[in-house]
């Protein structure tokens, strides 16, 4: 897939494919007691994003944390709430769950019920504002910087950050170097990290350049307080303050 007439989305496609064959042989301890790969099992979604929507080189590459449970877990798209995705960006396609589930975070695809309030906060800004997915895309790209979603025994997600530092560092390791592989194909201008976590990982990974300018925009889960008093004029302020938008 990387020979001569590969296109852009070829190769963003290509570094996912050797992400999620890395991620394989990573192993977790306890209390993580399920790891959700969604880019083997939801798949379809994940490459219908790309290659759809990927055409060259962008502005912005906006990074969120990890899958969410009722997101990515469900549809393969980061941040894919199921009705953003469907109705958005008009992708909808078969997920087959994988062998290992936990009970409270049933994976039934594009069937799933439950809102990803994180999606709908940050595919709903970006639908508000530009109105068209082809719009938005044509200058941005939305990805995670880790594939897994990881849950413990009791139901509860565990973020990356939560991990032992050596599970943690293996994971950092192949998630920065799939990061890295993205700015290159992709070339933006601005790396958006969705939360401090994402952003301090793409400072991380992509280390310190004139090229290279990382930023950084409230995260849109509702477990954040200030997520809850008008995230979409927040961070709305601050990608016009940071110039990434041109003010209103």
């Amino acid at each position: 897939m990387s020979g001569a007439g590969s296109t852009t989305a070829d190769l963003v496609l290509a570094a996912a494919e050797t992400l999620r064959a890395h991620s394989r042989s990573l192993s977790f301890s306890a209390p993580v007691a399920y790891v959700y790969h969604p880019l083997d099992y939801a798949w379809c979604g994940y490459h219908e994003y790309i290659r759809r929507y990927v055409r060259g080189a962008v502005g912005t590459l906006f990074v969120g944390m990890n899958p969410g449970p009722f997101g990515m877990a469900q549809t393969g798209v980061p941040f894919g709430d199921v009705e953003m995705v469907r109705d958005f960006l008009g992708i909808e396609c078969a997920v087959h769950p994988p062998p290992r589930f936990h009970p409270k975070r049933v994976v039934a695809g594009f069937r799933c019920s439950r809102a990803e309030v994180s999606g709908q906060r940050l595919w709903g800004l970006f639908r508000d504002r530009f109105a068209d997915p082809h719009a938005f895309l044509a200058d941005h790209l939305v990805l995670n910087y880790c594939p897994l979603l990881f849950v413990e025994e009791g139901g509860r997600n565990r973020t990356p950050d939560k991990l032992p530092t050596e599970e943690r560092t293996a994971l950092e390791a192949m998630c920065d170097a799939h990061l890295r592989s993205v700015w290159h194909i992709l070339r933006p201008r601005t790396v958006v990290g969705v939360g401090a976590f994402a952003a301090a990982s793409a400072r991380r990974a992509l280390g310190a350049s004139s090229e290279i300018r990382v930023e950084r925009v409230l995260h849109p889960s509702p477990a954040s307080p200030a997520a809850n008093r008008g995230w979409a004029e927040q961070a709305t302020d601050q990608l016009q303050r940071l110039g990434i938008w041109p003010a209103d």
